[in-house]
Formats: structure tokens, sequence, C-alpha cells
């Protein structure tokens, strides 16, 4: 029989695929990548359904901590938002992914490699370039996309194949993730509604504002209120606390690599804190030109991994950069909780450059004198003279 690997969810589309890819002769094995998002409880359910659908093995991947340290970590250390608002929570994931779903397939010796995308989606642009790049020899098999298939062929299907299960699509399409849960809905589909409160993942049970202190030690969150744990169970704890007042929620407008529009809500309570966290320690301990070179490099990495070029090794580049620019940010932020927003407080840091004995800001100086004052005001200035003086 011919080895297929399926990139496999426990939906309809996959569904779909691993059953008729069966009759068609293949030997299918579905495999689904743990990034933060599935129960043990879920997962099980996940290999109940894949052997409904005939396949020959299931497996479940855990990388949560490759995607933590292959991708989060310098989303973090680039403070990266797209459009100066989505933390990438589904993009990012999906590389990682992408990634882990080829390189099982490699493993087993799968000549054939299937995935449910459809050809409207970035998903479809992020699997297709992953496996192609890293096992081109391995064939790529998308019945939804080259069949166009619609949601009720799908279930018309299963059932003439003696599957009867219950496929509702569900009001909201929800996909949950260490760096933030995505939201769809009818409302995300036009430009003028909100979601609903009822539509995000977890509901305001908190209303005391309350005040947290992160711990970073060179751009890594290595600690909340003093409690020492590694990055991936500190952001689960700060999602985990920070959600109870609704924070992290927002919609993002953004553009598709296929080139249209789109609106997808999200709650990443802790992807939101610790960036915006992260940052302020920056502003105090990194020099302005550092700052300004990161900010565009951020731009770039963050389009780049949304674009599916996680691979190109310019991408190596800017994470060396960035690992780089790390070495000094290192300190306590100071962030209170409140109901659907955070404030940050303040910052405790060895290595902050907001020092006082080289002057107060508007204040006091004390590593120059007057004279010293006037003479560099003198000089800074002389380019936008000689041109005004030169063009009158």
């Amino acid at each position: 029989m011919k080895k297929l690997v399926i990139a496999y969810s426990g939906g309809l589309d996959t569904s779909y695929c691993a059953v008729s890819l069966s009759k068609q002769g293949y030997e299918v094995h579905a495999v689904s990548v743990n990034t933060g998002g599935f129960s043990s409880e879920e997962i099980k359910k996940i290999e109940e359904n894949a052997y409904t659908m005939g396949v020959a093995t299931y497996k479940n991947i855990n990388a949560v901590t490759d995607y933590y340290s292959k991708v989060i970590k310098y989303l973090i250390f680039g403070n990266v938002l797209k459009n100066n608002t989505y933390p990438l929570s589904v993009s990012a994931e999906r590389i990682i992914q992408a990634i882990e779903i080829v390189n099982y397939a490699k493993s087993i010796g799968a000549s054939y490699i299937a995935h449910g995308s459809t050809g409207a989606g970035n998903d479809q642009v992020r699997f297709d370039m992953i496996f192609q790049t890293i096992a081109p020899e391995i064939e790529i098999i998308t019945p939804i996309r080259d069949l166009q298939l619609s949601r009720q062929e799908e279930i018309e299907y299963l059932k003439s194949s003696g599957i009867d299960l219950s496929w509702e699509k569900a009001k909201y399409s929800v996909n949950k993730g260490l760096w933030g849960t995505s939201v769809g809905g009818e409302e995300t589909l036009t430009s003028e509604q909100p979601l609903p409160e009822h539509a995000y993942p977890s509901q305001v049970t908190k209303v005391v504002p309350e005040q947290v202190k992160l711990s970073f030690v060179k751009g890594e969150l290595v600690a909340i209120n003093d409690d020492e744990k590694t990055p991936v169970q500190n952001i689960e704890q700060l999602n985990t606390l920070a959600s109870k007042f609704g924070i992290g929620r927002d919609i993002h407008v953004g553009d598709t690599i296929v080139g249209i529009k789109g609106r997808v809500g999200f709650q990443a309570a802790a992807a939101l804190i610790t960036i915006k966290a992260h940052h302020l320690l920056e502003k105090h301990t990194l020099t302005k030109w550092q700052l300004q070179h990161k900010e565009y490099l951020a731009s770039f990495y963050g389009m780049h991994l949304h674009e599916g070029q996680y691979l190109d090794p310019v991408m190596r580049d800017m994470e060396a950069f960035f690992t780089n620019s790390q070495a000094k940010v290192t300190g306590d932020v100071f962030v209170t909780l409140k109901p659907y927003h955070f404030t940050l407080d303040g910052i405790d840091s060895p290595h902050d450059l907001m020092n006082a004995k080289f002057g107060s800001y508007g204040e006091l100086n004390k590593g120059w004198t007057a004279e010293d004052a006037k003479g560099f005001i003198k000089i800074l200035g002389n380019q936008n003279k000689i041109y005004q003086q030169v063009n009158r």
C-alpha cells in the first residue's frame, strides 16, 4: 500500500480526507501536533475519531517546548505584534506543526502527505511550503482544495461510508494554543461587527485589580511573583491569571498570504502582557539605536513568519540579532491586571539606563555643563542650518 501521513485535526475536513484516501488504497497514518491547545481528553477523542475513519495508526506529537524555543521566544525578543495588534497566535504554531508533521512523514518512510486545507486560506501556503522545502520528494495531496468540496458534500460522503457522526458546525471556530486563542464567527466575516462577549474562550470572573511581578532574565520570562518555573509554564500561568479578567481580547484585521483582507478575533492574555512588559523593560535597558533597529527587524520577522517563510536563513539571522540584543534585558516588571485591560506600573533592573547619577530628564544634569549643552545643540543643527541658508 502507498504510505501516507495526514495532518489530522479530527474535524470534518481531515476526517473526509482520512476516509477517502483510505478507500483509494493509501495506508493512512494520522498525526496531530500539540502546540499548547490540547488536553489529554481532547487528544484521546481525536485518536478515537481517527481510528473510526479507518487510519492505520494515530500519533500525537507534543511540540509545546519546541514551539516556545524555536518561535515564541523570538516573538517576545522582537515584541512582535502584526499590524501592532496580533501576536501571531495561529500562524506561528502552524509553522511548527508543519515541520513536525513532515519530519514524522520522513521518519516512517511515507511517500505522500495530506492536509485538509481549502484553497482560500493561509494554512495551505504554510503547509505546502514547509513540506516542499523539507521533503521535496514527498507528494502533497489536498482533496478539499482540489475537489472544491462543500461542507455538505463531505458530510454526505462520510454518511455513505457508514460514518454518521455529528458534524454540526459550531457557531464560532476556536483554535487554542500556547500563544493565544483565535475566534472566528459570522461577525468576523464582515467589517463592522464586534464579537459578542460569549464568543471568547474565558469570561470575566475577577474585577478587583491585582498586581503581578514578571521576572525576566536575558529577555525570557523566568518567574511570576518570584515563583520560578520554565518560560512555558510561566506563560500558561500568566494566561490563567489574566484570562479571569478578560484581558487580551481584540480583532485583528490583516492581509492574507493569498491577497485578501481578513478579520479574526483572538484572546491572548499572556502573549500581550508578556510582550508589553518585555518591551517596557527593553525601553529601560537598551540604547535608542538598539530599540530602533529591533523595531523594523521585528516587523520583517513577524511578516515572514506569517507568510510561511520560517525556513529562510534570514530568519536565523534576525533571531541571532534578537538574541544578542537581550544580554542586558534582565529585571522585574510590575503589571496590574484589571477587567479587560492591564497597566504597566514600572520596572526594577540592575541594567536600568534611567540612572539618576547621570542626570534627571527635564530636571537636573550632572554629566555636562551649560556650555557643553550649547555647543552640542549648535553642532547638532549645523547641517540643517547650512541647507536652509544655501536654499533660501
